[in-house]
Parts: C-alpha cells; sequence; structure tokens
C-alpha cells in the first residue's frame, strides 16, 4: 500500500521539495524581461515553453501585483523539471503537457502553439481546474496509481486524455503558486515579510500581527 501511494503522489505533483538555492534564484528578480516568445526554455520545446508561459500568467495574471512571468514562474518551472525530476517523471510530465496542449489546440482550431493566446487557454484551465466530486478525484488517483506502476514495472499502459489534462492543470497550478510565493517580490513585497523573526506570539490576530497577509518565511 505504501509503495502503490507513493506511486499515486508521483503523478499528482513535482516534488516541489526537492528545489535548490540555485534554481530558487530564477525567481529573485522582477526586473523587465525579454518577451516571453523569444524564451528559450531548457527542457520544454520552444513552443510548449511559449504556452506554459501564458498558462502561468492566466492563472497568475498581472493585478496590483507582478504576474507570474514578470517573476520568472515559468522559468522556474522549465528548470526545476529539467534539472531536479528524475527521468521517469520527466517524461511523465512531457505526456501530460502533449495531452493538455493538443487538446487546447484542438477546441482552440489553431495550428501552431506560437499562436495560441489567453482567449484559448481560460476556458480550458476552467474546466480543468474545476473541483469535482471526491468520486471523480479517486478514479483519477486510482487510474495514475495504475499507470505509473504499470511503467515503472517495465509495462505498457494508456492514460485517458481526459485525466491526464486534469492533472497537468492541476500541476502547473501548484507549482505556479508555490514558485511565486517563493519569488523575491512576492516575498517581500506582497507577503508578511520578517527575516529577522522577533517575538514569538502563540495565538496572535493575523489581521493585528500581519494586516490579514500569509507569512513569506
Amino acid at each position: 500500500m505504501k509503495r502503490r501511494s507513493a506511486l499515486k503522489n508521483m503523478g499528482m505533483v513535482f516534488g516541489y521539495a526537492a528545489a535548490t538555492p540555485t534554481l530558487l534564484s530564477v525567481l529573485q528578480s522582477c526586473k523587465e524581461k525579454p518577451f516571453y516568445a523569444e524564451w528559450a526554455p531548457s527542457f520544454f520545446e520552444k513552443d510548449k515553453g511559449y504556452a506554459l508561459a501564458q498558462m502561468v500568467d492566466v492563472i497568475l495574471p498581472k493585478t496590483d501585483t507582478p504576474s507570474a512571468t514578470e517573476v520568472n514562474v515559468h522559468v522556474f518551472i522549465d528548470k526545476f523539471v529539467n534539472e531536479v525530476l528524475p527521468e521517469e517523471q520527466k517524461g511523465f510530465t512531457k505526456l501530460l503537457m502533449e495531452k493538455f496542449m493538443g487538446k487546447v489546440m484542438t477546441e482552440s482550431g489553431k495550428e501552431d502553439l506560437m499562436d495560441i493566446d489567453a482567449a484559448d487557454l481560460d476556458p480550458m484551465l476552467s474546466k480543468y481546474l474545476t473541483k469535482r466530486t471526491e468520486e471523480e478525484e479517486k478514479a483519477q488517483e486510482e487510474a495514475l496509481g495504475q499507470y505509473m506502476e504499470a511503467m515503472m514495472s517495465g509495462g505498457e499502459a494508456e492514460l485517458d486524455d481526459e485525466i491526464a489534462c486534469y492533472t497537468f492543470a492541476g500541476n502547473v497550478r501548484e507549482m505556479s503558486i508555490w514558485a511565486y510565493k517563493s519569488s523575491e517580490y512576492v516575498g517581500e513585497e506582497v507577503l508578511a515579510y520578517l527575516p529577522i523573526p522577533g517575538e514569538y506570539v502563540a495565538c496572535g490576530d493575523v489581521k493585528e500581527l500581519t494586516g490579514g497577509k500569509a507569512w513569506s518565511l
């Protein structure tokens, strides 16, 4: 059972805890960057990197705070997959992205990922990030577990396109939020930031202590 649980978890998340200080440093700048259409990813193909960058900006758009791409979330995700994930998870990530982006292309009617925009991604993310029933989520976890177990044992298996799309969208959202909150600008300017902790207040009111903000560290 423990092995099966571990296999399921591999399909649901990227394993955020393994990020290194070097990778996190990618997030430590909020200076103006070249338009990300010119970005050359280290892991994803150029057109998929472009689509990923647009995807994270749909999830975390620019408001009174920077967008995801403005704090290099897309670059971080690409480097994290390339430098941290084991080979089997890299292949799984590519599979999930292929299925998700294939669905985007079909629904948009476009022939090149470099031609898609936020309007093409928004309905897809609205669909695949919608909360489902417990039964549906349990069925997805079981299907992912069976798929990963088959792959790790050298067998063959097919992963349903809808399950792949839900998994990819959820993974990118979780990764984007984690990376965004880890960036220097958001950590110091948006969240409550106290690099040198002072007194310990066990039961203080968050409104009084931080103005309602979550802690950066």
